[in-house]
């Protein structure tokens, strides 16, 4: 590397570059001093920080891999092909040897397992035979206690010869014949199998003929082990309980769901050793075996389950002249032949990936054509043509970009008229904002706040203060089915249909299920069958606080007075379905420093990451807490609970809240009130 070339490189570098440099020459360091003998100080923070640079320098790598390597399209396709051709290779390999590696582990197990099931059969059969000696005799020969070594004259040679052929069995025949009692005995009147009992593992036989009850046992001791599988290398018996709290958790074996504590010492084979290996192949095979056992308490005897567990290691020839049995010499043979096999699979591969990579070229050549055709069009040059020679796919694609590029200037043309909805869109929201109230009006005893967030530019809602005289006043909000400019029209119609009807006499609106009706019929004449709005309208008069309401379809607003919240239904279906549809009309005596909230579903149904929707319960708790907050900060607080629910920008429909705080008898607002709402936060 040349100076310059280390110039670069430390221009290149970030500041987070270097310092995980520093923090991997510490670590350097910190290694040097431990191999001295000694541990540094702060060792274990500096270890695990460097790990993060580490991961750090590999994502940063990985970026330079990706901008510098992979930019380049045969870069790409090489690299594929080699995930295609030679990273499968290597999963089967990986697969194979996992395959084999479980394969001779479950074999070698297996084996073992079934020596041991020998030993215990052999047990169970001498037990089969004094037992059947004993039945035949008098039960007086064999009552009364009896040492372990004093037998009935008849039974004395039988013992002996099975004393020869099996070392160290031991006959019982007054057994209490507790091993009978399990569950693989009752049918059979035979138990055969292994008991640990006093520290000591027992391959034990009991058999109940006639009245005669005889026990046998063998302890399973390093002798008996050296006799089991002696194709196989050192084994180890591992005898077990269930764990308890008090056991320490090195000791603990945490094998098939279950906890065994290892209470007593291994019992191993001692002279036997695991051979050399025969060849590259011959490899050492570790495996463990579960077998059932019964455990005997040394204070009540009485019995449960705890298995004991069977280690052993092999060599892979020695497993296959047990698994190829049948073949003899010839297992051998037919493994080089598998291997002579995945050899040539190997070579075969290896071509694959090499016409994968002449192809590459004819397909690198003809993409470099088009990218630069994209230099020409990007410069602005619509008449430059790739030249096609290929009658296949990648030809067609350079055809497919010729006829694209001569149909770009109508692409233009379509965005410039694109661009001309959008600012004609943008005009529509400045005019519908101005039919919102600009000024809200001022009316002793009455506090007004309001704000409408549209989803796409323009709203559908309508919300809307009107001064009926001097203490009365008119407050609307409505929710106009559909969305976008549709929406906009029809709610500018409803708007100049209710500003028609109050504001040019005033004296007239004493009803507010009349004005809704009038609503209804307008909408009903002058709108298709599909179009219709949820409306609601409330006359409030300060002087009697009485509140006239009707309500439309819409989302029953909330009157709050201290810790009471009362739901405004009392109305009819949403106007402009029905020409002749009835509506009713509440009427509510105003409680003093009462709050007013109208809004519409858009505040409800706001999503989270889980669809869970905001709801009315979640939003009639965010009302209750800022009840005594001023209008503009509780329609603030509203609108600012609901978007943080959703946790996102994108909004699903419009948002409209209106908060009107009544029976505020003669009570002046402070500039600091009326100002308080920031609608910055909701855009």
């Amino acid at each position: 590397m040349t100076i310059r070339s280390l110039r670069e490189l430390k221009r290149s570098l970030k500041p987070l570059d270097r310092v995980a440099l520093v923090l991997a020459a510490l670590y350097a360091l910190v290694w040097m001093v431990r191999f001295t003998g000694h541990e540094p100080p702060l060792a274990g923070l500096v270890t695990f920080i460097f790990f993060l640079s580490l991961g750090y320098a590999i994502i940063r790598i990985g970026g330079w891999a990706r901008k510098r390597l992979l930019w380049s399209l045969r870069n790409r396709l090489i690299i594929a092909y080699l995930f295609i051709a030679v990273v499968p290779v290597v999963m089967l390999l990986v697969l194979g040897g996992l395959s084999a590696d479980i394969l001779y582990r479950q074999l070698g197990g297996y084996l073992l397992v079934q020596d041991v099931q020998e030993h215990i059969e052999e047990v169970a059969d001498a037990a089969d035979v004094v037992a059947a000696g004993a039945g035949m005799l008098d039960p007086s020969v064999i009552a009364g206690p009896r040492s372990a070594k004093s037998f009935p004259t008849s039974l004395e040679t039988q013992i002996a010869i099975l004393e020869d052929r099996i070392p160290q069995i031991e006959f019982d025949l007054h057994s209490d014949g507790a091993l009978l009692k399990q569950e693989s005995a009752k049918n059979t009147g035979r138990f055969k199998g292994l008991v640990q009992s006093a520290d000591t593992l027992w391959i034990v036989g009991e058999v109940k003929h006639n009245n005669a009850l005889v026990m046998a046992r063998v302890p399973v001791t390093s002798t008996l082990l050296a006799r089991c599988a002696p194709f196989l290398g050192p084994i180890q018996v591992v005898m077990t309980r269930p764990a308890g709290a008090s056991d320490p958790s090195q000791s603990v074996l945490r094998l098939g769901g279950g906890e065994y504590f290892a209470y007593a010492p291994k019992i191993e084979t001692r002279l036997r050793k695991l051979g050399s290996a025969s060849s590259w192949f011959d490899f050492q095979v570790d495996g463990i075996s579960k077998m059932s056992s019964r455990l005997e308490d040394a204070k009540s005897h009485a019995l449960s389950e705890s298995p004991v567990f069977l280690s052993y290691s092999a060599r892979v020839r020695s497993l296959n002249s047990h698994l190829f049995t049948s073949l003899g010499d010839l297992g051998d043979i037919y493994i080089q032949l598998f291997f002579a096999v995945l050899l040539v699979f190997i070579v075969l591969e290896a071509g694959s990936l090499v016409i994968g990579v002449v192809l590459t070229r004819t397909i690198t050549r003809s993409v470099g054509d088009l990218y630069v055709a994209t230099q020409y069009v990007r410069a602005g040059d619509f008449s430059h043509r790739i030249r096609v020679e290929r009658a296949d796919q990648l030809g067609a694609l350079g055809e497919s970009f010729n006829a694209m590029s001569s149909s770009i200037d109508s692409l233009v043309e379509e965005q410039r008229k694109r661009q001309r909805l959008e600012n004609e869109v943008s005009i529509a929201q400045e005019v519908q904002s101005q039919l919102f109230p600009r000024n809200l009006p001022v009316i002793a005893g009455i506090q007004l706040g309001a704000y409408c967030k549209p989803a796409r530019g323009v709203s559908g809602d309508y919300y809307d203060f009107l001064p009926l005289g001097s203490t009365r006043l008119g407050i609307a909000l409505a929710d106009i089915s559909g969305k976008g400019i549709s929406a906009a029209l029809l709610m500018a119609s409803v708007q100049a249909a209710l500003r028609s009807q109050l504001l040019l006499n005033p004296d007239a609106a004493t009803s507010a299920a009349e004005v809704v009706s009038r609503i209804n019929r307008h909408l009903y004449l002058n709108t298709s069958e599909d179009r219709f709005a949820t409306f609601f309208f409330a006359i409030y008069d300060s002087a009697t606080r009485i509140l006239r309401y009707t309500n439309a379809g819409h989302c029953a607003p909330m009157l709050i007075n201290g810790e009471k919240l009362q739901r405004l239904e009392t109305g009819g279906i949403v106007v402009g379905v029905f020409e002749d549809a009835e509506y009713e009309e509440g009427v509510v005596e105003v409680a003093p420093d009462s709050v007013l909230v109208v809004y519409s579903d858009g505040l409800i149904e706001p999503e989270n990451v889980y669809g869970e929707e905001f709801g009315t319960s979640r939003l009639e708790n965010v009302a209750l807490r800022n009840r005594r907050s001023g209008a503009d900060a509780m329609v603030a607080s509203l609108l600012v609970a609901a978007e943080e629910w959703a946790g996102t920008a994108e909004q699903a429909d419009d948002m409209t809240v209106i908060v009107s705080r009544l029976g505020q008898a003669s009570k002046t607002v402070s500039s600091d009130e009326s100002s308080s709402f920031d609608s910055t936060r909701l855009i």
